[in-house]
């Protein structure tokens, strides 16, 4: 008696499911709505890394993946590493060369290094996360 009253449940649910309209994630406005343009750090953090790296910048593990924190994370001492791995991506972190500007790789770069608790020496340049972006030319394909 208990399956014949849980069928139309389930049934209805499927029915609720498939009249749903599927959302599109192809760009991340797509998903969170309008974003105004990403101009500081603070904000390409807000809205690009604190989903992993938590908005305490302390990391998080979970779903077979780890998110490594920012807060005194040495290697953020020597600039050339946050940049190599925004541009290039590492381990389950997507690459974000082409996909942030190099003004916005450079100022999250920037906050990372001075936000958590860090106080890490210098400024990341545009100029510098371009000389280290990856290059493709044709004969690579």
């Amino acid at each position: 008696m208990r399956r014949l009253f849980l069928l139309p449940a389930v049934m209805a649910g499927f029915i609720a499911a498939a009249s749903v309209t599927p959302a599109h994630a192809d760009t991340a406005t797509a998903v969170v709505g309008s974003l105004g343009p990403l101009t500081t750090g603070q904000q390409v953090y807000q809205h690009v890394c604190q989903g992993c790296h938590m908005p305490d910048g302390k990391g998080a593990m979970g779903a077979g993946a780890g998110f490594p924190a920012f807060a005194g994370d040495q290697k953020l001492l020597n600039t050339g590493y946050p940049i190599y791995i925004v541009l290039n991506g590492h381990g389950d972190m997507p690459w974000f060369s082409g996909m942030l500007s190099d003004k916005q790789i450079a100022d999250v770069i920037n906050y990372i290094r001075s936000s958590f608790g860090n106080h890490f020496p210098g400024k990341v340049t545009p100029e510098e996360v371009a000389a280290m972006k990856p290059t493709i030319t044709m004969e690579d394909n």
